[in-house]
């Protein structure tokens, strides 16, 4: 039986450990700890049992023991919904720390081991993932194909969420990307492109600057995608409000409106693609550059397989 040795949370007692983490008043099990988190992130009893591929009673009673363990009620069920409590949220995460922590040492363990076989989970975002990633992972699976990588698509701030989870192992992401507990390595840089239809006045100019295009209607992506930031931004510096008349989550989207002759947009390096109806010019700001790089917990223990997907990236 997997247990936790007295992790406590509170104030005046705590004991030191390899990683710092505090000590729990009472023995708990792990699984509760792994239920605790799923009913938080679902806020549901019964996607929280799904989530963990466990009956609904039984995970409802682990909770109640939990909190009987803690003597205090984490969660205020209110109908279907399970809200944390004061008690509950701060709880969340030293339960989440300790998960994290555990896992990680299960990695150490096998690395000591001298285990070869491995596996990561790699968040990025849906603006890299499809350009960036198909050649190297197949390169990658050849060299080391006994290490499985897992890749999970989101937009930043969910991603970030998951990495202080444990639920991935690193990120690949838009550069910067903010906080002292974070490392970034920097893997490339790509300069950004105006996208017009092909008929546009500007096509087949070499390159062009923003306020050229600034009366036209923008097609650009959605608030939560980090590269619609890197777009304002380069409009921004151009002293530019951009007229936006379409959002989307897809530069495939944007490109087909654009090709139709609807409006402009701005796409980085990597998008560029050979399309029917749309010319990718280059932008004149010397300073209109996207930055990509791996985002990674400081306190994240890597693992062989680990360190060899970050090294090939990097080479790559």
């Amino acid at each position: 039986m997997a247990i936790v040795a007295r992790y406590f949370i509170g104030v005046g007692y705590a004991f030191a450990t390899t990683h710092s983490c505090l000590l729990f008043l009472e023995y708990m099990e792990i699984h509760q700890l792994r239920y605790f988190c799923a009913v938080a992130k679902t806020g549901n009893f019964t996607r929280a049992a799904e989530r963990e591929h466990v009956a609904q009673p039984s995970l409802s009673q682990q909770i109640l023991k939990l909190e009987d363990e803690l003597g205090a009620r984490l969660f205020d069920r209110l109908g279907r919904k399970a809200l944390l409590t004061p008690f509950g949220a701060a709880f969340l995460s030293r339960a989440q720390r300790v998960l994290r922590e555990v896992s990680e040492a299960k990695f150490e363990i096998q690395e000591m081991g001298g285990v070869d076989r491995g596996s990561l989970v790699l968040g990025t975002i849906p603006t890299i993932a499809p350009y960036f990633l198909p050649a190297r992972l197949a390169q990658f699976a050849r060299q080391h194909p006994g290490v499985q990588v897992t890749v999970v698509e989101d937009i930043t701030p969910v991603l970030l969420t998951r990495l202080h989870e444990g639920k991935i192992d690193l990120t690949l992401l838009a550069l910067p990307v903010p906080g002292d507990e974070l490392i970034s390595t920097e893997l490339k840089r790509e300069a950004l492109y105006a996208v017009l239809p092909e008929r546009h006045a500007l096509a087949a100019r070499k390159s062009i600057g923003l306020q050229e295009i600034e009366s036209e209607p923008f097609l650009l992506l959605k608030d939560g995608h980090c590269f619609r930031e890197t777009a304002i931004a380069a409009c921004r510096r151009a002293r530019l409000r951009p007229n936006v008349i379409f959002e989307s989550g897809h530069f495939a989207t944007i490109l087909a409106m654009v090709s139709t002759g609807i409006g402009v947009s701005i796409v980085p390096q990597m998008a560029v693609e050979k399309r029917a109806g749309c010319r990718f010019v280059p932008l004149k700001d010397d300073r209109s550059y996207r930055r990509i790089g791996l985002v990674y917990l400081k306190n994240h223990f890597q693992t062989r397989a680990q360190r060899a997907f970050v090294e090939h990236l990097k080479r790559g």
